[in-house]
């Protein structure tokens, strides 16, 4: 276009082709083919610092299938193989790798510091060998704790919220669960909001001063906090190292599990921008702390033989939406 602009300017071809740096050929060539349009042939693809480790991390992902690794994961892995470049690059390759997915809407509830915490059981693996992950993560740092169990029953449950209070020095003053049978014999077994305990989780809830609450039926937004970590906890330590295990013809067990997920939750999770606070858990966990009860001795030591008789213990419980009103909680 400039070509043909400047012939009509009345410039001569010797002179357009030293105002626009180009051979004398080339300016007679769009002058004689008016239409003709400009042709730019295609650059060759630059190397790209991640070039070297795709073989890698092609294998890595059949190693994890059908699961399917957050780039943080594949990032520090190849950063231990040489890997100099940034995580957007390899973001954007492995987009490129897994069919899009619509995020799911989120529904967040915030808590005071030390007033909740929220706990499950996750399963890593059933049948023969059971594998099972507890979650105790605190509300308003969500700061997170993790143990690795063959099973999920009563003595097993205790033990690892006595390993729960133990990391966060200190007891939350109410702790939310799920329909776990070690804590919750019947909902609503006595009218709305009145439910049937488990005796010796009752027993144990006192001893350590402690609120139990259960979670409304068919609102898992209501633990989304260890419910969301567990996600993380799955894509971000759990399939990482069971692949890495599968490839050495090795089974992930709760001794191995739990020899890693100190260090893991220490280095990686803890110490992580959260997505929601945009601050990090552990920098948040000191005011929690702070408003925690005090961590007394261990339940076991001091707990009686519960009678086979006693199988549970009634407590009024309302709905969630009472004690947030009360507790000042949004």
């Amino acid at each position: 276009m400039e070509i043909r602009v400047l012939h009509r300017r009345g410039m001569s071809i010797r002179a357009i082709a030293r105002e626009l740096k180009m051979s004398r050929k080339t300016v007679r060539k769009y002058l004689r083919e008016s239409e003709l349009a400009p042709v730019y042939r295609t650059r060759a693809p630059r190397p790209s610092k991640l070039d070297p480790f795709k073989g890698y991390l092609k294998m890595r992902m059949a190693e994890a299938a059908p699961r399917r690794l957050p780039a943080t994961v594949y990032l520090r892995e190849i950063k231990e193989r040489g890997y100099e470049g940034g995580i957007t690059i390899l973001k954007l390759w492995l987009a490129d790798q897994y069919p899009k997915q619509p995020a799911p809407e989120i529904i967040r509830f915030e808590t005071p510091p030390g007033r909740q915490a929220q706990v499950d059981w996750t399963a890593i693996r059933r049948g023969k060998n059971k594998l099972s992950a507890f979650v105790g993560t605190l509300g308003y740092s969500r700061f997170s704790f993790v143990w690795f169990a063959g099973d999920e029953k009563f003595e097993t449950l205790i033990d690892c919220h006595e390993r729960f209070f133990d990391a966060i020095d200190g007891v939350p003053h109410t702790i939310l669960f799920d329909n776990m049978k070690t804590v919750l014999i019947d909902r609503n077994a006595y009218g709305p909001g009145q439910h049937r305990f488990h005796a010796g989780f009752r027993e144990f809830a006192k001893h350590h001063g402690f609120s139990p609450r259960m979670c409304a039926p068919y609102r898992a937004q209501t633990k989304g906090k260890v419910e969301r970590f567990i996600q993380y906890l799955k894509h971000s330590f759990v399939w990482p190292l069971e692949s890495r295990l599968k490839g050495q013809g090795l089974i992930l067990d709760a001794a191995t599990a739990n020899a890693h997920v100190g260090a893991w939750l220490r280095d990686v999770a803890n110490p992580r921008l959260h997505a929601e606070t945009k601050a990090r858990p552990i920098d948040r966990l000191p005011k929690d702390v702070a408003h925690l009860l005090p961590r007394g001795p261990a339940w076991q030591a001091l707990a009686p033989a519960i009678p086979a008789d006693l199988r549970d213990i009634t407590v009024p419980q309302h709905d969630l939406s009472i004690y947030d009103a009360v507790g000042g909680m949004v």
